[in-house]
């Protein structure tokens, strides 16, 4: 590995022609915007165009960001920013063949049993190879949560990360020492198709994306989120009343989730207490009754279009999607389930092939923008499909930076024109007081749409044998197998 394959590695990831998922990483590095531009067919505009990172020699890399960034370091460490190596990934099918998949950490692919067995081993060729403890892990490919308990409890597999919703209270108490729910950095939620029709037909409303939102906000007040975690989830969640997640920090140091929403009573968007459930369900039925005909008699809506709630192959999300859909049909409105294996769901969710899923976001670094960002047009994050479709031309969001010097100040803007100028405004920011009250203005704008309705803010369950020693984990979601070792 030389330092001209990170230059490499760089350059395509934010590359216009991959068009990867996490491009938009590369935002602050100088040259990102020449390098992603591309015009209405998706196609490069400046083929030729380059990051401004330089390989000084093998070992030297130069980068020249557009400011200072403080989680500059942060992104260094994230996946996207990983190098590959040109003559590797030529061939398109590198990262699927153990001979080919790139590794330089503490462990290499020996083999990949598709749909069955990943097994790694100690690479010699790590920098810190003599401290590597653990010579080989054999990682098994399930989705089966039951299966993987009873492997669990049968001594064949040391580790696992899903629990079967049914069986947590007694592992809890069965496997004491065993049992961990520890801390993350995470929202576990619900996604609208920002475009979907949810309107009767014939309706007033029916292109009226104010309306839309107002109705997606009432849905969300639906839901019992403590419901959702003491009865069906059971690992230590919290409900969730904003999109970013607890335990990010605002500029002071405090919960940056905290200090968001309208409300002084309450910490973010709406209050989850179990206190404000029914004033909650009874605000959102008087909200929809403005656009749906309900019978007072049954407590029903009779025209509420059909829904279908996408979500990936676990019977927790099962779970959560079957309570979703019970809660719907008391008041009116069907909302078929749809189960999908993860790669099909992330494909369809990504393309916008759905009208609700389940949807789920850890941070990548320890700062909000990590959960603002994927949001912009571009992002291939963005499932929602803001400013793409339909959405791409209505010209309804208002957006005033004056008041942090800038000259922007949009009046009935599109998605484009406001949420993308605004993300690039707070990622040039070198003002931090300013940087985060723009990522409040930012998150306020995606509330508004009522697309995100996060049900609760993550914790990590997993279940680790005792004979195990030496392994770790982090909030962001990664797990450390390098210094273990087995009793």
């Amino acid at each position: 590995m030389k330092a001209s394959d990170y230059v490499f590695a760089w350059n395509r990831a934010a590359s216009a022609e991959l068009a990867a998922d996490y491009g938009y990483m590369f935002e602050v590095v100088k040259g990102y915007e020449e390098v992603a531009d591309v015009d209405d067919e998706g196609n490069p505009l400046n083929p030729d165009a380059k990051l401004a990172v330089e390989a000084k020699d093998d070992k030297t890399i130069e980068v020249t960001l557009n400011n200072a960034v403080s989680y500059w370091n942060e992104l260094l460490a994230f996946p996207t920013y990983f190098p590959v190596r040109e003559d590797v990934v030529s061939n398109e099918a590198w990262a699927t063949d153990p001979s080919t998949f790139v590794c330089n950490g503490p462990y290499r692919m020996a083999s990949w049993e598709h749909n069955s067995m990943i097994k790694l081993e100690k690479n010699p060729d790590f920098i810190d190879a003599n401290d590597v403890s653990m010579g080989t892990i054999n990682c098994y490919l399930s989705d089966d949560q039951n299966n993987m308990l009873t492997n669990f409890q049968n001594g064949s597999w040391q580790l696992i990360d899903d629990i079967p919703t049914n069986e947590i209270a007694n592992v809890k108490s069965q496997y004491p020492t065993e049992f961990f729910n520890v801390g993350q950095l995470g929202t576990y939620y619900v996604c609208w198709n920002v475009n979907e029709g949810i309107l009767p037909a014939g309706s007033a409303y029916a292109n009226d994306e104010n309306a839309k939102a107002e109705i997606r906000n009432a849905i969300s007040l639906l839901f019992d989120r403590n419901y959702i975690v003491e009865e069906i989830s059971q690992g230590g969640q919290l409900p969730a009343s904003s999109f970013v997640a607890m335990g990010l920090t605002d500029a002071d140091g405090s919960q940056f989730y905290q200090n968001c929403g309208v409300s002084g009573s309450y910490d973010g968007y709406y209050d989850v207490s179990v206190a404000a459930y029914e004033d909650n369900f009874s605000l959102a039925i008087e909200i929809l009754k403005k656009y749906y005909t309900y019978d007072e008699a049954t407590g029903k809506f009779s025209d509420f279009p059909t829904l279908t709630y996408l979500y990936n192959t676990s019977e927790g999300h099962k779970a959560i999607g079957e309570y979703l859909q019970s809660v719907m049909a008391g008041v009116g409105i069907t909302m078929n389930l749809e189960n999908q294996e993860w790669a099909t769901f992330l494909n369809t969710r990504k393309e916008g092939n759905y009208s609700i899923a389940r949807n789920g976001w850890l941070a990548d670094y320890n700062d909000p923008v990590c959960f603002l960002d994927m949001w912009t047009t571009e992002s291939g994050n963005n499932d929602v499909q803001f400013g793409r479709g339909a959405h791409a031309a209505f010209a309804g969001y208002d957006l005033d930076l004056t008041p942090f010097g800038l000259d922007t100040n949009v009046t009935g803007g599109t998605w484009a024109q406001t949420y993308d100028v605004l993300i690039k405004a707070i990622k040039s920011c070198t003002n931090n007081d300013d940087r985060y009250k723009m990522m409040h203005i930012a998150e306020d704008m995606l509330m508004s749409t009522g697309c995100i309705c996060p049900l609760y803010f993550y914790t990590d369950m997993y279940m680790l044998d005792d004979s195990v020693k030496g392994f770790f984990s982090n909030p962001l979601g990664y797990k450390y197998f390098m210094y273990t070792t087995i009793k």
